[in-house]
């Protein structure tokens, strides 16, 4: 299986293509990367970092790439920074992905019901364009808010459904906490035990798993309770070891949830 990740390069702070790529290979994956943006720091909790767009570079990478004949089983997108590369995602897609490939979208747009430095409206507006063109959106909350305008995470999601087949809301917020999906024509609850903090990363530890094993063949319920699984895993074991969260998940030690469940799965 060869996969597609696009996303930013954030150098320190572990998210993003720094974990998409211990990830997804631990998934038996082949991965190759398209960088929308190389920052010093990822943004949440750091202050002075550097950041430079890639619009340019992802052109000609994928040029190459056109001669090379390169096509993939799944493409997963994360952070795009600007509405031109949500354009040029869609060209992506459409050059590279397998006619009966798999197409993720995490819409990276804020957190904690706020956008992102750098996002607004026009630019939810612009990423529902993308979202339409999905076989999976994995939007947190505050995401699933911006795109639907419904802070209810069940109405957002059930919103969600009339622009993508499979919406799944990551967090949604309850005393428990629980993760939110949409298939066989209704919601879908799937709790777990809250671990109180936040742990900056966890969106990719989650949407990188989950990109792996939808991938492999693993069905949707399958492939929610694995990522779920290794992203709570990871979450527990973060709390209690990292004293300083901004700079990321204790994944890797983790990362043998999903070596055990891939066992005899992996997809030619």
């Amino acid at each position: 299986m060869r996969i597609l990740a696009i996303n930013d390069i954030s150098c320190v702070g572990k998210c993003s293509l720094t974990v998409a790529l211990p990830v997804l290979s631990a998934c038996g994956a082949t991965v190759d990367i398209l960088p929308t943006a190389l920052l010093s720091t990822h943004t949440g909790g750091f202050t002075g970092y550097t950041f430079l767009n890639l619009d340019d570079e992802m052109k000609k990478i994928c040029d190459h790439w056109e001669t090379l004949g390169l096509q993939y089983d799944v493409i997963y997108s994360g952070y795009l920074g600007s509405r031109a590369q949500i354009e040029f995602v869609k060209d992506v897609k459409r050059r590279f992905l397998k006619p009966d490939g798999i197409f993720v979208v995490d819409p990276v747009l804020g957190d904690h019901f706020q956008f992102y430095k750098g996002f607004d409206e026009s630019f939810a507006a612009e990423m529902r364009t993308l979202c339409a063109l999905a076989d999976y959106i994995l939007p947190n909350d505050t995401e699933a808010f911006l795109l639907t305008g419904e802070r209810d995470a069940v109405r957002a999601l059930e919103k969600l459904a009339s622009i993508c087949p499979h919406p799944i809301v990551t967090g949604a917020e309850t005393e428990e906490g629980y993760f939110l999906c949409y298939f066989d024509g209704a919601v879908k609850k799937i709790p777990l035990n809250k671990v109180e903090g936040s742990f900056h990363g966890a969106g990719d530890v989650f949407a990188s798993a989950f990109a792996g094993c939808i991938g492999n063949g693993f069905s949707l319920a399958e492939s929610l309770g694995i990522s779920i699984e290794f992203c709570h895993r990871s979450i527990v074991r973060t709390a209690e070891e990292v004293p300083d969260k901004k700079y990321g998940m204790n994944y890797e030690k983790e990362l043998s949830v999903l070596t055990d469940a891939f066992k005899g799965k992996f997809r030619a």
